[in-house]
């Protein structure tokens, strides 16, 4: 299928890309003459980086159309643009992951010029109201910002009769965000602008499968300056503990050790330091002792485990009954079992109390619904509100149905076959010699571990002179926890100053 883009701005200082109305009562997708887009915009201003800033923001609706005509998807961008528009200002695209996240989390968490107030502390975020509040960390003072919600996440929706199949997927919804992004640059004039792209979680699979698009599948490239990793998914064998498949105990080994340090049950000089020597145990002695199987010698089984059991604050006894392999699930439930508590999947520093403590797995993960309410509530009041954004849709900030129809597939690779996206960004990498990388992590995220991305990109093919690796205090949403959101904007400042 070749996608094009339909109903364009007349304008190009509007700032943001056209898009069709919803689908008609009666079930009829629109035609393409029938489209009057919905562009918002509104002048602002804040205090950015230490910078006085005054910026245009605005809320659009880009339709994605087959080749008959006929509208598909309607994608939404939220931009943020200094004023007056200068042409050699840095421009930086952002997603969320999923598939079927909307791109509040960095949006009114990190990056936008305004974030929702929640607990910095790993604490529920209650009830509302929730301060929406001036965002200084905001990157406003060193890239225009465009944050896009690729189709079925946000408010971006696939047309009624549009077959699912068609969008969601790995190269599907990298070309629909890869579309939007040439039509931003058109529309925006930002050809010869230096130009970053990046995003969380799936983010970054996509980000792998976007900068594939741009510059590696034609000969209309549009050159990176740099791509912007934020906890890190290349290669799914790290998150995928199926008998046999032993790089996944390996990869999150030291995750568990980081988390038994936070709550009290390892000790060591920093988290630093006991990360490195889990690290270290887990791709030597661990590693070693895995593969061997069932020839591994007992002696060496009773030292790998007493020094799994040092490093996890596990029980040498259920290391035994795991057979040395404690999946994640597991181990949110185990190591605070004593005090009649479980710990986050997405932050480890987040505990939760289930209906009953004899269970092996958590009823739910603390620190999702320990943040989700106010994201939600914020970015609804923001794009509605403030932007004037006018929609009888929800704001999808996990989608389900991406999800549901996503195609893993990528060149006979799948998800059964442990899909690696990370040699693409090798071959971009290679193809482009000034395209940099930069890589954020939470030492307390076990939904996409830290030893994972290191592994994925030190992998032969990928340039490691330009890679910068940075950790942070806290888990997946590093950004939560107020003194790890300005070190990330800090550390990205200096990223893309230093281009």
């Amino acid at each position: 299928m070749t996608i094009k883009l339909i109903g364009a701005l007349a304008a190009a200082s509007l700032l943001a890309l056209s898009a069709p109305l919803t689908a008609q009562d009666d079930g009829a997708t629109p035609e393409a003459a029938q489209i009057d887009p919905q562009v918002k915009t509104r002048k602002l201003s804040g205090t950015f980086g230490g910078q006085r800033i005054d910026y245009t923001a605005t809320i659009g609706e880009t339709v994605l159309a087959s080749d008959d005509g006929k509208p598909e998807a309607v994608i939404v961008t939220t931009s943020y643009v200094k004023d007056p528009k200068d042409t050699s200002r840095p421009v930086f695209f952002i997603y969320n992951g999923g598939p079927g996240s909307g791109s509040v989390w960095l949006q009114m968490g990190a990056f936008g010029p305004k974030r929702v107030a929640i607990p910095s502390d790993a604490r529920d975020d209650g009830a509302p109201p929730y301060p929406i509040v001036d965002n200084p960390d905001s990157l406003l003072d060193v890239a225009d910002l465009v944050f896009i919600d690729p189709p079925g996440t946000g408010y971006s929706y696939l047309t009624k009769g549009t077959d699912p199949e068609k969008y969601y997927g790995l190269r599907q919804d990298a070309r629909a965000v890869a579309e939007v992004i040439r039509r931003w640059i058109n529309d925006n004039g930002r050809w010869n602008s230096p130009k970053y792209l990046g995003g969380e979680s799936y983010g970054t699979t996509r980000t792998a499968m976007v900068v594939d698009e741009l510059e590696g599948s034609t000969y209309n490239d549009v050159g990176l300056n740099g791509l912007i990793l934020i906890s890190t998914i290349l290669d799914f064998a790290m998150r995928e503990p199926t008998p046999g498949n032993e790089l996944a105990y390996v990869v999150t080994l030291p995750n568990m050790a980081a988390a038994a340090h936070y709550h009290g049950k390892v000790e060591a000089e920093s988290v630093e330091a006991i990360a490195e020597e889990a690290r270290r145990f887990a791709i030597g002695p661990f590693a070693t002792a895995l593969l061997k199987g069932q020839d591994l010698p007992e002696a060496e089984r009773a030292a790998v485990r007493a020094e799994l059991s040092r490093l996890t604050g596990l029980s040498e006894q259920y290391l035994e009954q795991a057979n040395l392999r404690v999946t994640s699930q597991r181990f949110y439930k185990e190591l605070l079992r004593d005090r009649g508590l479980t710990i986050g999947r997405l932050d480890a520093r987040y505990t939760g109390e289930d209906y009953d403590n004899a269970g092996e797995y958590p009823d739910n993960d603390p620190s999702f619904y320990g943040i989700d309410a106010g994201y939600t509530a914020a970015i609804n009041s923001w794009a509605r509100e403030t932007l004037g954004f006018e929609t009888d849709r929800q704001y999808n900030s996990i989608g389900r149905d991406p999800g549901r129809y996503w195609d893993w597939s990528l060149g006979g690779q799948g998800r059964g076959a442990y899909l690696n996206v990370a040699p693409l960004i090798g071959t971009a990498m290679r193809q482009n010699s000034e395209l940099r990388l930069f890589n954020a992590q939470g030492w307390y995220d076990f939904a996409t571990p830290f030893f994972g991305a290191e592994y994925s990109l030190n992998r032969p093919g990928i340039p490691q002179d330009r890679l910068t690796f940075r950790y942070y205090d806290a888990g997946h949403m590093m950004y939560v926890r107020d003194e790890d959101r300005g070190k990330l904007s800090r550390d990205l400042r200096a990223f893309i100053r230093a281009r």
